[in-house]
């Protein structure tokens, strides 16, 4: 591309420091010569700690060198973009798509414009659609499937009961009282998977009382560890929520995150205020990020997409019913629970609503 030099102009500056995505200029030797106020608050720093670095202390390239990188888009004259690559700010990673444009004067030496533009909050919304719609179809399968099955077991049960009154010798009442136990457990199998069916009981909930409860079970369960840190927020009010519901969601929660620690390692109950957050299409004032994090292998690959499906267990012998059930507490409240996981950091992020319905 070709143009003036960009920058110089007083119009040329007003528009790149109005834009709201990250504008970066380097010179032919790819140090910084300029960056606009919004690259200032995507790198949380101002313009006079950055002017002058070269770029591949400031921007990352996957599976390459970053000034190679630019070097060819220079020389070829062929502007590229990769996208969703990683920044990391003050310990923080930001997710950006970046573009390089290659500059050309008549005048003056090449350079090299860079656009980051910040997607973390477009790629969570369509990972939370993602998780919702997902819960959505698994509940009306689930529900569907419940249907067809407990109306089998009830009559399997009444006839088992029937031919038990029946049988002269009581020997052979073993195996009806075999009948009778599996279509007794399946029964409570189905139960558990389309949870409670009640309303839930709300009241005033302070979800350290919430979380202190979980972690005295978790304690008690597994009294020779991991060990169990908090970091709460003492300012979080208290807010409406079915008490019960909730220890049920946070100790399943809290049970795989102990399970994967194990005796040596380490599980973290974290709390925090979030402002003007999307849970879905609706927006909140006030949201409760409650945060469950374990330094143990991490989720499989292939089912860490399809963990809060029913069955779906990392575990031998699991069940795979507590994510689920998790999600669905969580939702009766309005919130959701999202997951990250790598070898040696899985955290479970529980979003609640602090502003009930009428707020």
């Amino acid at each position: 591309m070709t143009i003036r030099h960009l920058g110089k102009t007083t119009l040329e500056r007003m528009i790149l420091d109005h834009l709201n995505t990250a504008v970066m200029l380097f010179d032919k030797q790819l140090c910084l010569t300029y960056l606009n106020p919004a690259a200032e608050i995507l790198f949380e720093v101002s313009s006079r700690h950055l002017v002058g670095q070269h770029a591949a202390h400031l921007l990352p390239c996957p599976d390459s060198n970053v000034e190679q990188r630019l070097a060819s888009a220079l020389s070829s004259r062929h502007p590229f973009t990769e996208h969703e690559i990683n920044i990391t700010v003050a310990d923080r990673t930001k997710t950006v798509n970046c573009t390089v444009l290659p500059l050309f004067h008549f005048d003056a030496e090449d350079e090299v414009l860079v656009e980051l533009n910040q997607v973390d909050r477009q790629l969570r919304i369509t990972r939370e659609e993602h998780l919702l719609s997902q819960h959505q179809a698994t509940q009306t399968l689930i529900r569907g499937l419940a249907h067809e099955i407990k109306n089998p077991l009830g009559g399997l049960r009444g006839a088992a009961q029937l031919l038990e009154r029946e049988l002269p010798d009581p020997g052979l009442r073993e195996y009806t009282r075999i009948i009778i136990d599996e279509a007794d457990r399946l029964q409570a199998l189905m139960n558990r998977m389309l949870g409670p069916n009640r309303m839930p009981r709300r009241a005033m909930v302070n979800i350290h009382d919430v979380l202190e409860h979980v972690r005295g079970l978790i304690l008690a369960e597994s009294p020779l560890g991991p060990d169990i840190q908090r970091d709460y927020d003492p300012s979080i009010p208290d807010f409406m929520a079915d008490q019960d519901r909730l220890i049920q969601a946070f100790l399943n929660l809290a049970r795989n995150a102990a399970a994967a620690a194990g005796v040596h390692g380490h599980v973290e109950l974290k709390t925090r205020v979030l402002r003007q957050f999307t849970i879905g299409n609706r927006r909140h004032r006030l949201i409760l990020l409650a945060q469950i994090r374990d330094d143990g292998p991490g989720i499989p690959d292939e089912i860490r997409n399809q963990i809060f499906f029913p069955m779906v267990s990392g575990y031998p012998g699991g069940s795979g019913l507590g994510l689920p059930i998790a999600q669905e507490l969580v939702s009766q409240h309005g919130g959701l629970i999202e997951c990250n996981s790598r070898p040696g950091d899985t955290a479970f992020i529980v979003y609640l609503p602090l502003e009930s319905d009428h707020d």
